[in-house]
């Protein structure tokens, strides 16, 4: 059964179900010398596959100011000329960075930075609206969000944003965040076949937000294209591997993970899907409120993807039986190999 497109959230705006990351397509940034990026992006080749994501019914764009450090924002407004109004933007704020030099240099919560902010994505993405403005601080204490929600609530009167949300893996944070913001409409947050999160669905269901999932394919081991062999190059965040990201380690794809993906890779595949399909497949089936954003830098990467949304979620048997294999897996997880790294590590400061 076809799934095309989901509410977000409060807001009442209608979305593709399947969004498009635009993270990779930033290009290079870094904090010091360690990469926050994905490499090295064709700029022109970023354009083509944002254009043909709209071609293929993907009306949702998630990206960052700091992404590329402002390079990811220009490139989508570019990608967006002339047809702005099929699109829906969600980018987000909260860290800081040079443009010019490309380095992260900390982050900003205040409420004057925010406005600033927000500004400055406006004119990037060389737009009149921001549709959903996410704060991407996800470890920010509470009071300290909330010390936000006026300034939000200003600039959604002022028409500059449509609705807000907040980039962040703490449900019990979501809860209090939705209950004290009128306008909050969404959390984007981690979520995949291989990192199931029933406690921020609940707070979704609750609270009547979207589930905007981030690192729907595992930062691409959902693909099927990387193995033990694998090493990813030094210039791609997933090279160095920061502490937030376990699904690699020194430059390799982290096996435990593999062998995970190895095991549900039958019922994901049972239909005619590929990997990455069915990965987004099993999202859909999992929540009604689930938005996967797969990052994508390439036409190729936006088509299989984009093909997953006439395919629809999974059948109940094909997601019975990754479940099934996901709890066998949870029941061995005591083998020395996984112990660190089941059922869950420790929350990560969220950077993407």
């Amino acid at each position: 059964m076809a799934v095309t497109t989901r509410t977000l959230g409060r807001s009442g705006i209608e979305v593709s179900a399947l969004g498009m990351g635009c993270w990779a397509i930033g290009g290079p940034w870094a904090e010091g010398t360690r990469p926050l990026g994905w490499g090295r992006v064709d700029d022109e080749e970023s354009v083509r596959a944002v254009r043909r994501a709209l071609d293929l019914g993907v009306t949702l764009f998630d990206t960052a100011d700091t992404y590329g450090a402002g390079h990811g924002e220009r490139i989508l407004g570019r990608a967006l000329a002339g047809r702005r109004d099929e699109a829906v933007i969600a980018t987000k704020w909260g860290y800081t960075f040079d443009e010019r030099t490309r380095q992260a240099t900390g982050e900003d919560a205040s409420p004057a930075y925010l406005r600033r902010a927000v500004v400055d994505s406006l004119r990037r993405l060389d737009t009149d609206r921001i549709d959903l403005y996410q704060l991407h601080l996800g470890d920010l204490p509470l009071p300290r969000v909330q010390a936000l929600l006026g300034t939000l609530e200003d600039l959604v009167a002022d028409g500059l944003i449509r609705a807000y949300g907040w980039s962040t893996d703490r449900a019990d944070r979501v809860a209090a965040f939705a209950e004290a913001a009128p306008r909050a409409t969404a959390v984007q947050h981690t979520l995949s076949v291989l990192r199931d999160t029933p406690a921020m669905l609940a707070a979704c269901d609750k609270h009547d937000l979207a589930s905007v999932n981030r690192g729907p394919l595992g930062m691409g081991l959902l693909t099927g294209k990387y193995t033990t062999e694998s090493t990813l190059p030094r210039d791609d965040v997933r090279g160095l591997a920061p502490t937030w990201l376990e699904w690699f380690r020194g430059g390799r794809p982290a096996p435990e993970w593999l062998r995970r993906v190895a095991a549900v890779r039958g019922a994901l595949t049972a239909d005619g899907r590929t990997l990455a399909q069915g990965a987004l497949g099993w999202l859909w089936a999992r929540s009604g409120r689930t938005v996967p954003i797969p990052g994508c830098r390439t036409v190729a990467q936006v088509e299989e993807n984009a093909a997953a949304l006439r395919l629809g979620p999974l059948a109940p048997d094909h997601f019975a039986e990754v479940e099934r294999q996901l709890a066998g897996l949870r029941a061995a997880a005591l083998r020395d190999a996984d112990r660190p790294y089941w059922p869950m590590p420790p929350v990560p400061a969220v950077r993407p």
